[in-house]
């Protein structure tokens, strides 16, 4: 088997996939495009650097695959329960307030956790004003949130997380059963909106009263952090509210100010000032 790759090699391809495609993973974590790259070098058994290089620059069909090994990230439907409860005892009742519910997934991945949050707000009877959107840079990863199937022997886990999140009801109400796979519910993806859209590099879009990352800064250098929190301030109301994952923080970033962490416990914050409001 070829050695791994080498820093400089990783560097030619980021480089190269900016260069010919326009997706720009150079404020990634370098420890983590290392162990990825090279997971994908190995998995597709390329025999040498010059082979994955030329694979990536001249076959446009191979890369969603390069993308989905370098962006995957671990999901499952109400993943950390504990989380949901809060977000059920906090921040619902504030967006039950709104006429009109403005949600986004940011880094959707495979979509378990935008399905969790339209459960929820089924339970709080706040699904029919609501409207959520899931992006994602994977178009793979997004055709199978918005198909919204998945592998019958994941629910088991699945409604355990459920019933531990405060679930009022059994989570085999909200999908169907097909062979080894399970179909979520249509009501549920009625009120989604799925889009490809790249946190390194795209605007802002809409504006929410919450916006729900969890554990994918994490993947993140510090600058892109930083530039993707931005991104995030411009696109959420005040009062609106910012949830993380578990190893993420508000803490050192530039718009922490604004911000006031509403769970001591959970990694969601509320948007307490505006840009205009700071001197």
């Amino acid at each position: 088997m070829e050695r791994p790759l080498s820093e400089k090699e990783m560097e030619v391809i980021i480089n190269d996939v900016v260069d010919k495609y326009g997706y720009d993973f150079s404020e990634y974590s370098k420890a983590s495009m290392m162990r990825r790259i090279n997971y994908l070098f190995i998995t597709d058994r390329f025999v040498s650097f010059a082979e994955m290089r030329y694979r990536i620059k001249n076959d446009e069909q191979y890369l969603p695959r390069f993308i989905e090994c370098i962006t995957v990230s671990v999901t499952e439907m109400f993943r950390d329960p504990h989380f949901y409860r809060a977000l059920a005892a906090d921040v619902l009742p504030v967006l039950a307030t709104y006429p009109l519910i403005r949600i986004w997934h940011a880094g959707c991945a495979t979509g378990e956790e935008v399905y969790s949050m339209a459960i929820m707000l089924k339970e709080a009877n706040l699904l029919h004003k609501s409207l959520l959107y899931a992006t994602d840079i994977s178009p793979v990863a997004l055709e199978k949130a918005n198909n919204g199937i998945y592998s019958l022997s994941q629910m088991q886990l699945y409604s355990e997380n459920y019933i531990n999140a405060g679930g009022k009801h059994s989570l085999s109400d909200y999908y169907h059963a097909q062979y080894e796979s399970a179909k979520l519910d249509a009501s549920l993806r009625a009120r989604m909106v799925f889009s490809t859209h790249n946190l390194a590099m795209d605007s802002s879009f809409n504006e929410f009263q919450l916006i729900l990352c969890r554990n994918v800064l994490i993947y993140f250098d510090h600058n892109l952090q930083n530039k993707v929190f931005k991104l995030f301030d411009n696109s959420l109301e005040r009062l609106g509210f910012l949830a993380l994952g578990t190893k993420e923080s508000l803490r050192f970033s530039s718009i922490s100010q604004r911000y006031k962490q509403s769970n001591v416990k959970e990694k969601i914050w509320r948007k307490m000032k505006g840009q205009d409001d700071m001197s």
